[in-house]
């Protein structure tokens, strides 16, 4: 039996960006509850040539939305970038999962060898089969700025776990 593209992406990407809103509102917490300047955290880079907390999340969004959109063909909703709280950051992933939601199983099953040209970089693209592209680009680039969003929080001392990342609000 095989695994449709919709079973494949919307579910787990919804649980993925679930699981970040929920590591979002424990570095939130964290934060009032230390009562530490929330761009001390929105900030935040692991290494100088890295991408701040703030851009990380916004990078998890939008590879999730336009990911799903360039296989479903689906306009994905644009966002402006600039979020500047925690609370911003939260509505933003909230949005992107509602989107998510609304985009038809109809248009991904079946979508499995539909070429897929996306942008590498500034000045480049890469073509891939819509089921290659969904695999190894569209959600590895989805938890890899979850993950480093996740580590961000866990450097500056927030209290998150596997079961966070894995389970989010439901562990």
């Amino acid at each position: 039996m095989t695994i449709s593209m919709y079973s494949a992406s919307i579910p787990v990407l919804t649980t993925t960006l679930s699981n970040l809103a929920h590591i979002v509102g424990k570095g939130q917490a964290f934060v009032e509850a230390r009562k530490i300047e929330p761009a001390a955290i929105l900030g935040y880079r692991l290494s100088p040539d890295m991408l701040p907390f703030t851009r990380q999340i916004q990078i998890a969004c939008d590879a999730a939305k336009n990911g799903i959109a360039r296989i479903s063909g689906v306009e994905a909703p644009k966002f402006e970038d600039n979020e500047a709280s925690f609370d911003e950051l939260k509505d933003r992933i909230q949005k992107t999962v509602a989107w998510l939601a609304s985009v038809p199983a109809d248009k991904l099953d079946g979508t499995e060898d539909k070429d897929i040209t996306f942008p590498v970089g500034r000045d480049k693209t890469r073509t891939m089969k819509a089921e290659a592209y969904l695999k190894h680009w569209a959600m590895a680039n989805t938890s890899f700025h979850v993950v480093m969003a996740y580590a961000i929080l866990r450097h500056n001392g927030v209290e998150l776990g596997k079961a966070d990342y894995l389970v989010g609000a439901n562990a």
